[in-house]
């Protein structure tokens, strides 16, 4: 375990807000967690485990212990079937998908430029071009900080849904993601219904022609944290039934909806702010980014407030508008537990 001397957050979520921890520590193994929980000096601190905060937006200084999982390692066994890896929580992302492309392992190659860490990935269920996590997960291994237990869940007791898993409700609290396993075919079943990578021929596609693309179009349309603070996209895509998005058909004869069962289509969430001209509009220091409006971002001088209220903006836009209530996908936090946008406006 690693005590930081620096209490600044700035570099530890991808929003780069100037907000404080009380104390912020790095765990790189599973004793280190179990320390850390029974450590008396941290008894009585709220504690948040992140890797590397692509997905938060801290509402205010955090009254806690901040604990970055940097739990690494990579291990491959392989079937005469399947590549099956068991990966560190705390490793990077895009660099494992990148580690695996390497090695002519495919079917993560869609999720490429994702930002977080592999132990964030099942708590979203992250996905992007026609993949989410949940199609190549084979389990999660969950450290309960109370009984010391480590317990493997398969992909069914995670009850992935859409940007949605029991890490967010049962488990919650008090649950640690240390690995997360992944079991992929060895033959390749490019997956390309999505643009732009229709514009291949599954029958000729490469998986490192797949990875670029993807990896490409997400450089051009969403911008670098590295650069300008954000969390990715802001907001989920909302679900209506087929019903409901007839109705707007009427009036947005060029809305896009993706099917999801026979009752229910999925809106573009982006493509419904675009359609209220926000993209480019800022508050304070945070703007709806110019070229992906689902993006809202830091343009060096937000405070958290800038973005709350940026956020309720286009919410009440969208409403306005269309009758949609959007629900945003990074999660707000609060001095010393998760909030939401509604909660912080009440």
């Amino acid at each position: 375990m690693k005590v930081l001397h620096d209490h600044g957050l700035a570099p530890y979520h991808t929003f780069g807000i100037d907000v404080t921890a009380t104390q912020i520590v790095e765990a790189e193994n599973i004793d280190d967690f179990i320390h850390i929980w029974h450590d008396s000096s941290f008894n009585n601190m709220a504690k948040l485990v992140v890797g590397h905060g692509s997905n938060l937006l801290f509402c205010e200084d955090y009254q806690g212990v901040i604990i970055l999982n940097r739990i690494k390692g990579i291990t491959l066994k392989e079937t005469a079937a399947n590549f099956c890896l068991h990966v560190g929580g705390g490793e990077d992302w895009h660099q494992f998908v990148h580690w695996c492309v390497d090695r002519n392992i495919g079917g993560l190659e869609n999720l490429a430029l994702i930002p977080g860490c592999v132990g964030s990935s099942p708590i979203q269920n992250i996905g992007a071009y026609g993949v989410e996590l949940k199609d190549v997960c084979q389990y999660v291994d969950v450290l309960d900080v109370i009984t010391h237990e480590i317990k493997r869940y398969d992909a069914e007791t995670c009850q992935f849904g859409y940007r949605d898993s029991v890490f967010k409700h049962q488990l919650k609290d008090g649950h640690i993601i240390v690995a997360v396993g992944f079991c992929l075919p060895k033959i390749w079943q490019p997956k390309i219904a999505y643009a732009p990578l229709n514009q291949f021929d599954i029958a000729t596609v490469t998986l490192q022609q797949v990875f670029d693309t993807v990896c490409e179009v997400r450089k051009a349309k969403l911008p670098d944290p590295a650069v300008i603070g954000n969390a990715g996209s802001f907001f989920k895509n909302p679900i209506i039934s087929k019903i409901a998005r007839d109705k707007l058909l009427v009036d947005y004869p060029a809305m896009p909806s993706y099917g999801i069962d026979n009752q229910h289509v999925k809106l573009a969430a982006g493509w419904l702010i675009d359609q209220c001209g926000l993209k480019g509009y800022q508050i304070g220091g945070a703007k709806v980014h110019p070229q992906q409006a689902l993006v809202l971002t830091n343009v060096g001088t937000a405070t958290a407030q800038d973005v709350i209220q940026l956020a309720q903006f286009v919410v009440d836009s969208v409403a306005i508008k269309f009758d949609i209530a959007l629900e945003h996908e990074v999660r707000f936090m609060a001095a010393n537990v998760e909030t939401n946008l509604a909660e912080i406006q009440a």
